[in-house]
């Protein structure tokens, strides 16, 4: 992977390209991208640091590895387009449902294929990046491309059979932190409490809690009786959560998605 181009440069599109040339990890020269709206695209490219593309054809002449960042209903006529210019590319998607099986029946080149799931949090470099176990790149090749990612987050193998609820928890689980979020900062605001303060204060109290999980590798069990004394606050908070049934609210949204 020398010259790796975007294809699309919506918000997602924009976190990876900013973090992979923020980190370090591939030089700004080697990054391009093409968007139909090109006045966006030039704004974008000075802010990020890449080179626009006026057309599909320029972008895929001038690199060697596509990342298919458009929306999911776009592909097949981008691929219809790209035609045999994909001819020993190598093409990363990042849309929701295009896995290794369903490219496969969309490209007749011997393009090599890696199916990624990101999510929101890459933008600040907290991302989770869910790589497709089945897929058709390079071994050497495969590695450099989940170096990369990694630079804007936490890098995750699965097999193809369980990249849809590993896209439901970490790809639609920061709306339900936000979700979280809010409802607490509401709490906070009827006690008193400035809004803009709650939502610093209640967004840094999951950040904090979610790595010391991380660091310690303990259940989230366990860290949940540490903060629960005996007749203390927190275990009548924990009660309280537990009679509104918000362990089951937590599986029934995924229940939701799942069976759509």
């Amino acid at each position: 992977m020398n010259k790796l181009g975007f294809i699309g440069m919506g918000n997602m599109a924009q976190a990876l390209a900013a973090g992979f040339i923020q980190s370090g990890s591939i030089d700004r020269s080697n990054v391009f991208a093409f968007a139909p709206n090109q006045d966006k695209l030039k704004k974008n490219s000075q802010r990020i640091g890449f080179t626009p593309c006026e057309s599909l054809t320029a972008l895929a002449e001038a690199v060697d590895t596509l990342v298919m960042a458009c929306k999911p209903y776009q592909i097949e006529a981008v691929l219809k387009d790209l035609g045999s210019s994909l001819e020993g590319k190598a093409l990363i998607s990042v849309a929701a449902g295009w896995d290794h099986a369903k490219y496969q029946q969309h490209i007749q080149t011997n393009t090599r294929i890696q199916f990624v799931m990101p999510n929101t949090p890459a933008m600040v470099g907290e991302g989770v990046l869910l790589f497709e176990e089945t897929n058709s790149l390079q071994s050497e090749e495969r590695k450099e491309i989940m170096n990369l990612f990694e630079s804007v987050g936490l890098v995750q193998e699965l097999p193809t059979s369980q990249m849809g609820i590993g896209g439901a928890v970490t790809g639609c689980g920061p709306a339900f932190v936000d979700l979280m979020i809010e409802a607490y900062g509401d709490a906070a605001v009827k006690y008193g409490m400035k809004r803009a303060d709650a939502y610093r204060l209640i967004s840094q109290m999951i950040l904090g809690s979610a790595k010391l999980q991380l660091a310690t590798g303990e259940h989230p069990g366990v860290l949940k009786d540490n903060v629960c004394s005996p007749a203390g606050t927190t275990i009548r908070g924990v009660t309280a959560l537990e009679e509104n049934g918000f362990r089951n609210a937590c599986v029934k949204s995924v229940e939701a998605i799942m069976e759509r």
